[in-house]
């Protein structure tokens, strides 16, 4: 039971404080559990809001805030996009790759079970674009169905080096739809060195070609390049190299080099820094696709039910802005 002397503290401060500001009273002893409950209650008939319970205290905001996720962008919201790791193991060993994938890497496949389920639960939990990622998936033998499972669902993005297309693999590609299907395909640079500095000598040119082809075959091609501070003065000549490969402004997808995976450098991205992106491994689910090798972006080993783990994300980047907003109170000096 909550110490009576708790809420006369939380009900005499509270008064005293502008509306949105939040007042942190100490609990003294007691369950935390059983008193977050108690001052959650008295919350929720007051017309206050409970933040949490932290470190022996709690806190409480005057008023109700706003919800914390009404400011993103209705694209951002933490599942409207659902992404999925086919698989780890790559033809390539780009340095700074975020999954660490490389030809040695294990596969770690999703499979196609586990995908036709969370395609279906993507429906039904209000997803509006699935994203398949690797690895490379086009090292696997059944792709073209597991994108078909995912574009018979939603509009799907499948990320791809490009420089695969050969084959039966071409053959494969041929199989996928054209009308649900956006290939995104990585090209760092409009001049070979720039991109075979980390991906590997030749790259460029294969993966130059493979966008080619995947034009010729009918479909959308986006590019995304991954630029190290060191290579920014490349972006406008990259910008007119897409434009003559007839790569529409809109998808072309520049991005920094994010110090996770194999990066020994890059801008640092943590779980507080990044709004989420559902991300789905063999292994769980992540905060977000750039550390989803990573242990401090895992959400849950729990990959089903799907909607549980999406409300599990928002739960948390929900509170994480509150935390933030706590944090930054009002302070009158005039």
């Amino acid at each position: 039971m909550v110490n009576p002397v708790v809420i006369l503290e939380l009900m005499e401060r509270i008064a005293t404080i502008p509306g949105g500001s939040t007042v942190t009273v100490p609990l003294g002893t007691g369950d935390p559990a059983e008193a977050a409950h108690t001052v959650a209650a008295w919350c929720e008939r007051t017309g206050n809001e409970f933040v949490h319970v932290l470190d022996g205290a709690v806190t409480v905001r005057r008023g109700r805030a706003a919800d914390p996720l009404a400011a993103v962008e209705p694209e951002r919201q933490p599942g409207t996009r659902l992404w999925m790791y086919t698989n780890f193991d790559c033809n390539l060993a780009c340095d700074y790759c975020c999954a660490r994938s490389s030809p040695q890497t294990a596969r770690r496949a999703l499979g196609i079970d586990r995908i036709r389920r969370l395609a279906a639960e993507a429906v039904d939990s209000g997803v509006s674009e699935l994203i398949l990622t690797g690895g490379e998936p086009f090292l696997l033998p059944d792709l073209d169905e597991l994108v078909a499972v995912c574009t018979d669902a939603l509009p799907t993005t499948l990320l791809t080096n490009g420089m695969l297309f050969r084959g039966h693999r071409l053959e494969r590609l041929r199989r996928m739809d054209r009308d649900r299907l956006t290939l995104q395909i990585s090209l760092d640079s409009a001049i070979p060195e720039g991109h075979d500095s980390h991906r590997g000598k030749g790259s460029w040119e294969k993966a130059v070609a493979g966008i080619r082809i995947a034009q010729d075959e009918g479909f959308r091609v986006k590019v995304a390049a991954t630029l190290p501070a060191a290579q920014s003065h490349e972006l406008a000549p990259f910008h007119e190299f897409l434009d003559t490969l007839g790569i529409d402004p809109d998808d072309q997808v520049i991005r920094a080099l994010a110090h996770r995976g194999n990066a020994d450098a890059g801008i640092e991205l943590t779980v507080e820094s990044l709004i989420p992106e559902v991300t789905v491994t063999a292994e769980g689910v992540y905060w977000h696709p750039i550390g989803a090798d990573d242990t401090d972006q895992m959400i849950t080993a729990e990959i089903f039910p799907l909607a549980a783990a999406i409300d599990e994300v928002r739960r948390r980047f929900a509170d994480q802005r509150s935390r933030a907003d706590a944090a930054s109170q009002w302070f009158p000096c005039a």
